[in-house]
């Protein structure tokens, strides 16, 4: 009778595990930023006017390049390989902007910033997932990124892109399950 009731228990757990959902892992990945999200940061954004707005002002816009996170400083050299980046463009050609910053040199700088929140959840039964047979990974949320080329002071030129939605499901199936690695790191071995 003992026996019975430890099958019917170990069943039972089992049974419940497997479709636990509540189990599986989750996680999120936040770029430290004054925004909440893409339509926010691209507003703030689109207050910047080429040759008007003052570097000084960008801070109140979120976009400070001294004390904002996640920005990068652009030198000179790359600054020349992101906006004019085919020599045989005249510069004439160029966005007024770019040209200005080009001819002055090493007086240009130019901020990237990038913004992003992703929240990563995995769905799917619990022991097809823990056994690696078997995992499915939903990934949501959004990213940012926009450069700001300013010379003495003053934005010259700017320009932004990025993902307003991201709606992502990876999928990973593993016939041999928790021996898949080992399976392909024997292969791996044949090889040589």
């Amino acid at each position: 009778m003992h026996r019975l009731m430890r099958i019917l228990a170990c069943s039972s757990l089992a049974a419940s595990l497997a479709a636990c959902s509540s189990l599986l892992p989750r996680g999120s990945s936040v770029t430290l930023s004054p925004f909440a999200s893409y339509e926010e940061a691209k507003a703030a954004f689109d207050r910047i006017e080429p040759y008007q707005t003052p570097v000084a002002k960008l801070a109140e816009l979120g976009f400070d390049p001294a004390a904002t996170a996640n920005v990068t400083v652009i030198p000179y050299p790359e600054v020349v390989a992101r906006l004019a980046p085919h020599p045989g463009v005249p510069l004439d050609a160029l966005d007024r902007g770019v040209r200005d910053c080009l001819l002055a040199q090493t007086a240009c700088r130019a901020y990237v910033y990038r913004f992003s929140q992703q929240s990563r959840k995995r769905e799917g039964e619990f022991l097809t997932d823990f056994f690696n047979f078997r995992r499915i990974t939903h990934i949501e949320g959004w990213r940012f990124e926009a450069m700001v080329v300013a010379r003495d002071g003053l934005v010259l030129f700017k320009n932004a892109g990025g993902e307003p939605r991201i709606d992502l499901t990876e999928r990973q199936v593993n016939p041999l399950g928790p021996f898949q690695s080992g399976g392909e790191a024997a292969a791996g071995l044949i090889k040589r």
